[in-house]
């Protein structure tokens, strides 16, 4: 009888030695090591860098790029009646101001790039992120140093230097304000050289990878040459893509451009912006 035990014990203890983790519960998948940079994950509520002109707090994932294109068509929307403007291709045949820009994760929470305008004039920036609502912070806040020039930056130099900061609200919008101090804004006459602005934005989700956005920019102090650029725009995301059509009173997609003012209050403008992450 014990032999015949024994017979039977010896192979189930050998089968269970050469597989000792037959009965153990698989081990959890892990992401690739670049996917698990929360940096690299699609922000529901913050889909792009930028609202309609105006900065946000997305971060940048070290070592990563992205590219934009603005254009800011220059025929007036309420000019002639509505025949010219429908054959005018809702303004979409004028000339337009082109904006190129490349952004560039320089490490974690540090961004920089280069914004050029079909004016000639080319913005450096660079930005870095303080505080972020995904760790528990009650505001994400960065700060924003900019470095502008006309002619391919070789003639009047102006810089910015602010901070952004934003706000989610429920699950469906996020709002920013941004105090931004623009030096040397003044390029047509004496007086006041400096600007002191504060950008107010918002943008709202409708669908999953639907938006609408507004931004206005009042200058509070300094040269003040007129009407403040408003933007207000609607935009789809695909992916890596985003693609937004905008109306502004003014062509100003740098920071520069922003604090030289608007066209008018009576003046509209379409336009568009088309975004594309390389993550």
């Amino acid at each position: 009888m014990a032999i015949a035990l024994l017979g039977l014990l010896i192979p189930a203890l050998a089968a269970a030695q050469a597989s000792p983790g037959q009965n153990e519960p698989p081990a959890a998948e892990q992401p690739p090591p670049e996917r698990s940079d929360p940096d690299v994950l699609i922000d529901a509520l913050q889909p792009d860098f930028n609202l309609a002109a105006l900065p946000t707090t997305l971060r940048m994932p070290q070592g990563k790029w992205a590219f934009r294109v603005t254009h800011r068509f220059t025929r007036p929307l309420g000019q002639g009646n509505f025949g010219d403007l429908a054959a005018n291709a809702f303004g979409f045949d004028s000339s337009a101001q082109i904006g190129l820009e490349v952004r560039y994760g320089l490490r974690s929470g540090t961004q920089i790039g280069i914004h050029r305008t079909s004016d000639r004039s080319i913005q450096l920036f660079g930005q870095h992120n303080f505080m972020n609502e995904r760790d528990g912070a009650a505001l994400a806040v960065d700060a924003l140093a900019t470095l502008e020039g006309r002619n391919n930056l070789q003639e009047h130099y102006r810089s910015a230097l602010g901070a952004l900061l934003s706000r989610r609200v429920s699950r469906y919008a996020a709002v920013y304000a941004e105090p931004l101090a623009v030096l040397n804004s003044n390029r047509f006459e004496a007086g006041d050289d400096h600007s002191l602005l504060l950008g107010l934005g918002a943008r709202a989700r409708l669908r999953p990878s639907m938006y609408v956005l507004a931004e206005f920019t009042p200058r509070i102090a300094g040269y003040d040459p007129g009407a403040h650029q408003i933007s207000v725009g609607v935009e789809g995301r695909a992916g890596g893509h985003l693609f937004q059509v905008n109306v502004s009173n003014g062509f100003g997609t740098t920071l520069g451009q922003i604090a030289e003012g608007a066209i008018s209050y009576d003046n509209w403008y379409i336009g568009f912006n088309i975004s594309r992450k390389f993550f």
